[in-house]
């Protein structure tokens, strides 16, 4: 059982929070897939006979990619691993990519679920934002794909955005759910290095929006999505029954995957590699057939470590009976001691030899879990 994802880097336009690799579209988009599909069988041996359960074409903006060149990848894909019977296969695309001719052919050729880059249903977040589409394309690109037989759509919304409130929060979490869409995907805007953003916040054109409305608004979004019946299976991703992510649940709960495509990363329990964050660079390594990752050895404690950065993100949490089978009884010691403070705080529960943190503490869940990590 393994996943595949697919970095498609290429944006007509920068969003000014991204931090992602990307580039523009002049003289690279055609070649694309047939460099994915020698990528592929170049690093196919990193996860062998493996049983593909998800493909995941992540960006960038996967949606300039012509249909054709989607179904070109999923060949090969298919050519080179033994697919599950059913696997989920989703596309990142922006609300203006959106077309009933375009999402019938995602359709055709094997596309199973949508994840629409919508981040707000209001424009002047949007324009602050420097999105390419306004609220209405939103909502029209989720109604396209609904009426084209798409039954799993995700849409990824932002909060904690300068000059927002959590009236205007609430106004977007509402267009969400009426619109019906199976999944939610709610992060709080991050200012990263290197970012239009994070340049216009030290020029100080704008102020960050205070942290009081920011757990508001996340408070807000909790308690709206659990009365719309969606489950808060992890710190940022909401969703109706039978519909969370199997491709990143993988993530979290350690199942090995490939990553193909520039600055893309893989896994494999063992080893983690990463490829090169230059177009030139990975292109180069295909085309004369040896690729240029990084790669790391991933040894007992770090294996320990990632574990806990993974899975006490989840609502499933850290079996302790299962960790221990794998693990040496002193790392499970030091674990329970570290925990201690925050099980009398409340901010981690153990019940049923399972470790978890209460979605109303996800808030600061980087902190509780950076608490628990055990260093040499």
């Amino acid at each position: 059982m393994a996943g595949i994802y697919i970095h498609v880097p290429f944006c007509k336009k920068k969003c000014i929070y991204c931090d992602f690799f990307s580039v523009g579209t002049l003289g690279k988009i055609q070649q694309y897939p047939s460099l994915i599909e020698k990528e592929l069988l170049l690093r196919f041996q990193f996860i062998p006979k493996s049983n593909i359960e998800t493909i995941y074409f992540g960006g960038g903006t996967p949606s300039l990619l012509d249909v054709y060149q989607i179904e070109s990848i999923l060949n090969s894909i298919a050519k080179t691993y033994k697919l599950s019977a059913n696997p989920e296969v989703t596309l990142e695309a922006n609300p203006d990519d959106i077309t009933e001719d375009i999402v019938n052919g995602y359709r055709s050729v094997g596309i199973n679920r949508l994840s629409i880059g919508v981040q707000s249903f209001n424009d002047d977040e949007l324009i602050f934002l420097g999105r390419r589409h306004n609220a209405i394309a939103a909502e029209k690109s989720i109604e396209i794909a609904r009426k084209n037989s798409f039954d799993n759509i995700s849409i990824d919304l932002i909060y904690g955005i300068p000059g927002s409130s959590l009236e205007s929060w609430e106004k977007s979490l509402q267009k969400a759910f009426s619109l019906g869409v199976e999944h939610l995907s709610c992060y709080h805007l991050t200012y990263e290095e290197k970012t239009i953003l994070t340049k216009k916040l030290r020029e100080r054109l704008f102020s960050e929006l205070d942290e009081n409305t920011s757990i508001n608004q996340f408070n807000l979004l909790r308690e709206l999505a659990s009365k719309n019946n969606y489950i808060h299976y992890e710190v940022s991703n909401f969703a109706k029954e039978g519909f969370c992510s199997q491709h990143n649940s993988a993530y979290w709960k350690g199942i090995n995957y490939l990553g193909l495509g520039p600055a893309a990363h893989s896994y494999n329990g063992l080893v983690r590699e990463w490829n090169p964050g230059s177009y030139v660079d990975w292109q180069e390594g295909i085309e004369t057939g040896h690729p240029k990752t990084q790669r790391e050895e991933l040894n007992e404690l770090t294996q320990f470590n990632e574990i806990l950065l993974t899975r006490l993100r989840t609502i499933w949490g850290i079996d302790l009976i299962e960790l221990g089978k794998k693990f040496d009884k002193d790392l499970i010691d030091q674990l329970l001691e570290n925990t201690k403070i925050h099980l009398k705080e409340k901010r981690l529960v153990l019940m049923n030899n399972h470790l978890t943190i209460p979605s109303e503490f996800y808030f600061v869940s980087d902190g509780i879990i950076s608490d628990l990590i055990i260093v040499d």
